[in-house]
Parts: C-alpha cells; structure tokens; sequence
C-alpha cells in the first residue's frame, strides 16, 4: 500500500520525548499498521493482508522493513500499541477469526520495544468516538445525544465487535465487551426461517454469526432455502455488489434483512447502555452500504421496541466514515498507559 497520513493541526506537531510510536489494528481479514510522530500525527500508513503472514510478529517485522517506514525516515521506535479483534484477557491472545495466537510479553520482546499495549479493537474505537468529527461520521435517522450520557458502538466485518463509552468524573471508560456473541433473537417470521436456517449449520447462533462477512453468505443460503430459490456460491462482497446494482433481489433482500437485524442489536445496546449520546456504527460493511443503508429498515426496527420505542427515537445513530478511526483511540490508550508509567 502507498503511505498515507492522517490531517493532524500544526499546533500538534512536537515529537514525542520517547520517539515514534507504532499503531496498529488488527481484524480478522487485514493488519492495519502506522506511526504516530507526534501527538496527532499519524503517517506511514499500511495495509497487510493477516493470509500473507504466519503469525502476527512476522506482519509487524514486515512492517517495519518496509520502504514506507524507511521513508518517513522513523528509526528507534520504543513505543506501540494494537488493537486486535479479539478478547485480551491476558498476556496470551489467540484470535477467533484468525489463526494468528501469540504471547504479547514475546511479541514486545521480538520487536525489541520498552512498551506494548495490546487491546480489544473496539475498546480502541470506542475510546475514538468523542475525538471523530462532524465529517467523520454520518447520521442515519433522527435524535440528539445527551451530553454526559453512554455512548454505544457497534460494527460488522469479519466478526460483531460491540463496545461502548461510560462518563465519569476523570472521563471516558471504554468498555471490554464482547456483546458480539451474546445468542441472536430474530424480530419476524423471516428471520425465524433464517434462524432455523442456520441451526442446522451451528448449535448455538450469536449475532456475529449473522452480523458479519459470513453472516451475509449464511443469510443468503437461509433466504435462498426460504424462496425455494436457487443460491450460487456467491461471497459477501458480490451479494453486496449485486444488492447495490440493483440485479439480485435476493441479494438485495439479504442486505435488507442484515441492515433491520443490526438495528435490532443496536437498539438493544442502547437501552442496556443507556447510550443516550448515540451508538455508533463502525466495521468494514455499514459504511460500504451508503446510502442503501440510509434507506434501509436500521432505523425503524433500531427504535422498534414497544413502549421504549419514543426513548429510542430521541437515540441518534451514527455510520463512522473516518478511514483509520481505531488508530486515534489506541493511541490514547497508548499514551494514557505511557503517562501512568
């Protein structure tokens, strides 16, 4: 990929005391990398396929070697921190869509820094919410958040990361959730039949087993089965395509039934968050959709919830249009952890 950088203020340019710091994010399908010069400054920006690459250390390494950091001219990096789409409960981390496993205490020690902080991707993302700004995100429906209140965070991609913000009196706590795995409940008898659909393939359905990349794939076996419609082999992103272009009803209807499933889940991460401030919508897929999207079912079935219904549609939702957004909340992790040293 060809280096990149992030708009940072001119006021915000003095280089860190310790030096450069590495960032990364971590998903299941790509390993986002970039460094952190300054407060704010956030260049040298590359995507790595996770396939291309044994183990995540072997990633990093590349990474590091590569004409991009060569020419930004960055030596000497001490200091990093990465997201990863997984739980990190310990030093050992084995990711769930991916066969990547390491120790985080080897990993430093391989890449020879003082300091690395490895922590859930949508902690990371979470903790950049107050930090996007009105270009960086799209509203989708109406409300105004509370000031002060729970901010909610949801997004599909490889898996269903889930995550939220918590006001308190020295600022943000960003949530350890893994809500993407809590049991999927459908909302009519369509999502019945996909249910019923997919227990034949798993014996416990979470929402990420349909709120994903291969959740859209099983949705589409499952309404295809439900049509008594033939169902080609087909990959998320061409029934994505086909949905957008308009050629495949079925496909389209697959995208209908995934945007009105997510709005049920990000309706019921609003009233158990008390998300007041608004949810937000990140992942590789919702922000692909446009203005599909927009159109789409989300907010009516998001603020469909019986007597809260009125509650829900003072909610505002919100798709995160920033390319590289986990990078600016792990680096507030990053410096948190560095300032508490």
């Amino acid at each position: 990929m060809t280096a990149q950088s992030v708009q940072t203020p001119p006021s915000l340019t003095t280089a860190f005391p310790g030096g450069p710091r590495l960032l990364a994010d971590i998903g299941g399908t790509n390993a986002r990398f970039a460094l952190e010069t300054a407060p704010g400054k956030i260049e040298a920006i590359e995507v790595l396929a996770c396939a291309a690459y044994p183990t995540l250390a072997a990633a990093l390494v590349a990474y590091l070697a590569s004409p991009t950091v060569a020419q930004a001219g960055v030596t000497g990096i001490r200091n990093g921190a990465i997201a990863i789409a997984n739980p990190v409960t310990g030093d050992m981390v084995r990711m769930t869509n991916h066969h990547w496993a390491f120790s985080i205490e080897a990993l430093r020690r391989e890449v020879n820094f003082d300091t690395l902080v490895v922590v859930n991707d949508f902690t990371a993302l979470a903790s950049s919410l107050p930090q996007l700004s009105a270009a960086q995100k799209h509203q989708v429906g109406g409300g105004v958040g509370v000031p002060g209140t729970p901010l909610g965070l949801i997004g599909a991609g490889t898996g269903l990361g889930v995550s939220g913000l918590i006001p308190g009196k020295d600022g943000w706590t960003a949530l350890l959730s893994e809500g993407g795995h809590v049991t999927f409940s459908p909302a009519n008898p369509t999502e019945v039949a996909i249910l019923q659909f997919a227990w034949k393939e798993f014996e416990h359905v979470s929402a990420e087993r349909l709120m994903s990349g291969a959740g859209i794939e099983l949705i589409y076996r499952a309404l295809a089965d439900h049509g008594k419609l033939p169902a080609e082999k087909l990959t998320a992103a061409e029934i994505s395509r086909r949905a957008l272009t308009g050629e495949c009803p079925l496909c389209d209807e697959v995208i209908e039934a995934f945007c009105c499933m997510l709005g049920t889940i990000a309706g019921n991460i609003a009233v158990t968050l008390g998300a007041q401030g608004g949810i937000y919508i990140g992942g590789g897929i919702v922000p692909k959709l446009g203005e599909r999207f927009d159109r789409s079912g989300f907010r009516a079935r998001f603020e469909a919830k019986g007597r809260f219904n009125k509650y829900l549609s003072a909610v505002p939702t919100w798709v995160i249009t920033a390319e590289y957004p986990a990078f600016v909340g792990v680096s507030a992790i990053l410096s948190d952890r560095l300032a508490a040293a």
